[in-house]
């Protein structure tokens, strides 16, 4: 599998379903899942092309007063270095449907401004289904999916 990167609060709902997705794959013969976290606080820069796993916030509804609100601003600064966003293949979101038509609404964000597929959302930490779906759906995509810069990098 490859590498995925992913963002979690303190509530570590996100974290707790990366957790799952490394122990189903081990289990079925996939071997390691490696992924890495995006820190509360500080900086990091990833070096492989990967998979954004990130949690809706705002409520699934915008801060007042600010735009949007929807995307963890780890997330965003993340994603403004423009070595991180270059290699940024496909969105995940997690979220929760009380948020109603806002559910998961992160990954919408992030999949029309990075220019990349909005591949699976689930709500909290995931159920076992989920795992399931994300693991083959993330084998069939890697497969699949040809190495390409996001659209917005390509034309600098």
């Amino acid at each position: 599998m490859a590498h995925l990167v992913y963002f979690s609060s303190v509530s570590e709902n996100t974290h707790r379903f990366v957790q799952k997705l490394a122990r189903a794959s081990e289990a079925q013969g996939g071997g390691a899942c490696p992924a890495t976290r995006i820190p509360l606080r500080g900086d990091i820069e990833v070096d492989d092309p990967y998979v954004l796993i990130v949690p809706t916030y705002g409520g699934g509804h915008p801060v007042p007063g600010k735009a949007g609100g929807y995307v963890p601003k780890q997330v965003i600064k993340f994603l403004n270095n423009e070595n991180n966003r270059s290699l940024i293949r496909g969105v995940i979101a997690a979220g929760n449907t009380n948020f109603g038509a806002e559910y998961c609404y992160a990954g919408k964000v992030i999949s029309a401004k990075c220019d990349v597929p909005y591949l699976y959302r689930f709500e909290l930490m995931g159920t076992a289904d989920d795992v399931e779906q994300v693991l083959t759906g993330l084998d069939e995509f890697w497969k699949d999916t040809p190495w390409r810069q996001p659209r917005q990098l390509q034309n600098q």
